[in-house]
């Protein structure tokens, strides 16, 4: 027998394509896979090396729920350095993976009938957990006009007393947009001074940025004390099968996030946790290459989709992500996708897998060679023009 919540849940789905663009790879059709959020790039060689060299000294058993003292440590360097706020190693908590922070906040923080603003199109987790809790889930639409950063004006439109959780995600996914630090101020100005409100600000692709600086709302005043900052390796270091993420916590919070931990996952796997030291503490110079090579084929991308009939797209500021507008192609987006994925052989996801802001949209990744993108933006055109 199934609980009832569960009907409240959502998914994820670059999944469900990734399995159908598998599926008919095995029925021997070639597919170009634009619809997972994975770089392509391997793991950095020294990060596989400390790895290894932990598995052979012996970290293979458990350790402590939030996390080996040495990688809070150097987690904790890492976003004092890079965000310009003092964060203390205890108020990390280490995860497998950055999703956990999302379930652990609402999970911890959240009632049912409580108001949750969150963007939308928006990393589908946001509203699934949302639901699944029994909160309300309220949308702010992230619009292209608006060059995909959350507006300031309409998420004043949308906060009452009901709200408790304010998600916001810049660089952001599905669009690339990026929230400037003016319009996060307006944003920090209006929550403040509420005491009974957090902020979740997921910053998983804050190393991904080609315009401009990654900002933090954590480093406006009052605000680092009602911030949870979602951040990981997989995107930086080409680390998403690794299961390796973090939250900072404010002060006070910290042992019920370890707690749900304890209770889902014991701990972070321990010789992940040494590959993070090195990931952090060590040489940088492939994440600068790899980070040089997706602004490389953003403009590939960006270039191709503009010379298809019916599609416009704006360059992302951040991300390995574009969302092209399709609506003058006649086709809704999930009609697009399906097809594009039958007859294109090209794996992208709808817009609408983003939230229901998403309509008239795809998003595909760039993470992926620029010979590949090629041949997908051909076929793409190609279809196109066929229908």
């Amino acid at each position: 027998m199934i609980a009832q919540r569960m009907e409240r849940l959502g998914t994820e789905t670059a999944f469900d394509v990734l399995a159908k663009a598998k599926a008919l790879e095995k029925q021997g059709k070639k597919i170009i896979h634009l619809e997972i959020g994975e770089p392509d790039f391997d793991t950095p060689t020294n990060i596989k090396t400390a790895a290894t060299k932990a598995l052979n000294e012996g970290y293979t058993h458990y350790v402590p729920a939030a996390g080996i003292p040495e990688l809070r440590k150097a987690i904790a360097d890492s976003v004092s350095r890079t965000r310009g706020i003092e964060v203390d190693p205890d108020s990390v908590v280490v995860t497998p993976g950055g999703k956990p922070i999302i379930f652990y906040t609402i999970l911890a923080c959240i009632n049912e009938g409580d108001e949750v603003i969150y963007p939308n199109p928006g990393f589908p987790i946001y509203e699934s957990v949302i639901n699944f809790v029994g909160a309300n889930a309220v949308p702010v639409p992230i619009k292209e006009e608006n060059n995909f950063e959350m507006d300031p004006e309409d998420f004043k439109e949308k906060l009452t007393k009901k709200t408790k959780l304010v998600i916001l995600n810049s660089p952001q996914n599905p669009t690339g947009g990026v929230t400037s630090r003016k319009d996060l101020k307006l944003i920090a100005d209006a929550v403040a001074d509420r005491k009974d409100l957090l902020v979740l600000s997921d910053e998983i692709y804050s190393e991904i940025i080609f315009e401009g600086a990654h900002h933090s709302i954590a480093t406006f005043p009052g605000m680092q004390e009602k911030t949870i900052i979602l951040d990981g390796f997989s995107k930086t270091y080409a680390m998403t099968g690794w299961r390796l993420g973090y939250g900072v916590i404010p002060q006070g919070m910290c042992a019920r996030f370890a707690q749900l931990m304890i209770n889902s996952n014991s701990c972070t796997s321990a010789f992940t946790q040494v590959a993070g030291i090195e990931a952090l503490t060590g040489p940088q110079d492939q994440v600068k290459t790899n980070i040089a090579e997706f602004k490389r084929r953003r403009e590939v991308i960006v270039s191709g989709l503009n010379s298809i009939k019916g599609i416009t797209c704006k360059k992302p500021k951040g991300t390995f992500y574009v969302f092209p507008n399709i609506t003058k192609t006649g086709f809704d987006c999930r009609t697009l996708s399906d097809r594009l994925l039958k007859e294109a052989g090209v794996a992208v996801l709808p817009g609408t897998a983003f939230g229901k802001y998403g309509e008239g949209y795809i998003r595909l990744s760039f993470a992926n060679s620029v010979e590949n993108i090629n041949y997908a933006i051909n076929a793409i055109a190609e279809f196109i023009e066929r229908n």
